[in-house]
């Protein structure tokens, strides 16, 4: 039987968007705060990360079908799915396509906009790997949350990592290619 604690208040489509505008929200007010120090372009790269990986958080780890109540212990998985490219569903709430390639695509925006985002510093050599293995992390953390949380209604499965990390490297691969284009670093303060 399960108790008062194992009940999640709250979930649904309309909350992931809700957060998602929130949280939009508040990274274009954190745009406008860091333009005029570090530019337009940099300022929207930081505030654009952020928002996206608020997103990634949003659309992961808040249950898409309503709050799904109490879920038993006998009702709970123990480990994360190691299938790696087993079967997955077909779609997703809001797009069609293959689950597979949505958890791919959730991480691209990520990617470029971590290399647009540190492309004006020296450093962003460091950076840009640095944060792929923090979006990698990012990826594993959810996955371990949904695990440990069976009340969000989720499945850990470590394929979902492994599309995650193939989005963000995309996405980086597309971020060098952007940071070429724009050349970020153009917008360096003189000292």
């Amino acid at each position: 039987m399960g108790s008062l604690g194992d009940v999640f208040p709250v979930g649904g489509v309309g909350v992931m968007l809700l957060l998602v505008a929130v949280s939009g929200l508040l990274c274009v007010l954190l745009a406008l705060a860091l333009r005029r120090r570090l530019g337009w372009l940099s300022a929207l790269a930081i505030a654009g990360f952020l928002w996206s990986i608020a997103i990634i958080g949003s659309i992961t780890l808040i249950p898409a079908n309503g709050a799904p109540g109490v879920v038993y212990a006998e009702g709970r998985l123990t480990t994360c799915s190691w299938d790696i490219g087993g079967p997955a569903p077909d779609g997703f709430w809001i797009f069609s396509g293959g689950q597979r390639l949505l958890n791919t695509v959730v991480f691209v925006p990520a990617g470029v906009l971590l290399v647009l985002a540190c492309a004006r510093w020296r450093i962003a050599w460091v950076l840009v790997p640095l944060g792929l293995v923090g979006l990698a992390g990012y990826s594993i953390g959810i996955e371990a949350t949904q695990l440990a949380l069976a009340r969000i209604d989720r499945a850990c499965d470590v394929t979902d990592v492994i599309d995650n990390v193939t989005g963000a490297v995309l996405g980086v691969a597309l971020g060098i290619v952007l940071a070429l284009l724009l050349r970020p670093w153009r917008h360096r303060r003189r000292a």
